[in-house]
């Protein structure tokens, strides 16, 4: 099929861009880049989180994290705590250095040229010290930024969403990740796209190994209706649009130990 043979290509490494000398990208010409993080609305209700170097958590050994990461679709009740939720944003998102001038960051995952073209928001539902709605992450600050009041019609919005997955709809919260591919396209044009879908997978990954860690399931979900999980995040869709998402929650002890 045609179509299996265009998207083969596209995971290849694409040395045909190198190769043409007048394709030059936004960061050659001198265009400043993009900015690191989408902006605070004036007035915004923002939480700062607990610090990485004073969190207490997540001790298990990372044999054990490793052992025990598999993906689940069932929830406990339970909630998590502000400490683990601030752990889990630090471990996906979390930003270790700004560069002078503010052109890139280093975070606690690997991102190609430390573009990190994601946004993470969040649907809480059961969280302890924070009240139930969608929040959007301020990795520069270790912060929360709260977007908007959750309810039935918006949870029976994001199962439709996912395709009926009503698993998702279970979870204490659940990461959903947008890009801006611009962040990447700056510097990388047309060869932005593939190292976007990498830099996808390192940034899960990382949720799935810290939610291990502090005995909390996920599942990653890459099935959904693209216009509905945009229209829901409220993002245009263009510069911005939906990418992947993960619900957490916990899990009984039972079901993570070593098989």
């Amino acid at each position: 099929m045609k179509s299996v043979e265009k998207n083969r290509e596209f995971l290849k490494h694409v040395s045909q861009y190198i190769q043409i000398e007048d394709l030059r990208s936004d960061q050659q010409r001198g265009v400043p880049p993009p900015p690191l993080q989408k902006p605070v609305p004036k007035d915004a209700e923002v939480f700062d989180l607990v610090p990485p170097d004073k969190l207490s958590i997540a001790l298990k050994p990372m044999i054990d994290v490793i052992d025990g990461r598999r993906s689940h679709r069932s929830f406990l009740e339970e909630s998590l705590s502000f400490e683990e939720l601030s752990f889990l944003l630090w471990a996906t998102q979390g930003v270790r250095s700004i560069s002078k001038g503010s052109v890139h960051t280093l975070r606690t995952v690997p991102s190609a040229g430390a573009r990190h073209p994601f946004e993470t928001y969040l649907v809480v539902d059961r969280v302890e010290d924070i009240r139930p709605g969608l929040y959007r992450y301020l990795p520069l600050t270790h912060g929360l930024l709260f977007v908007s009041d959750t309810g039935p019609e918006f949870k029976n919005g994001l199962i439709d969403g996912v395709l009926g997955q009503e698993f998702v709809g279970g979870a204490a919260l659940v990461f959903i990740w947008t890009v801006i591919p611009y962040r990447s396209e700056w510097r990388y044009l047309s060869r932005a796209h593939k190292v976007i879908a990498i830099d996808a997978g390192h940034v899960c990954q990382n949720l799935y190994l810290a939610s291990e860690a502090i005995g909390a399931g996920v599942c990653a979900v890459a099935a959904y209706d693209q216009e509905k999980m945009d229209a829901l995040l409220g993002v245009d869709g263009t510069e911005e649009f939906t990418i992947y998402l993960a619900p957490v929650g916990k899990v009984r002890q039972k079901e993570m130990a070593r098989s």
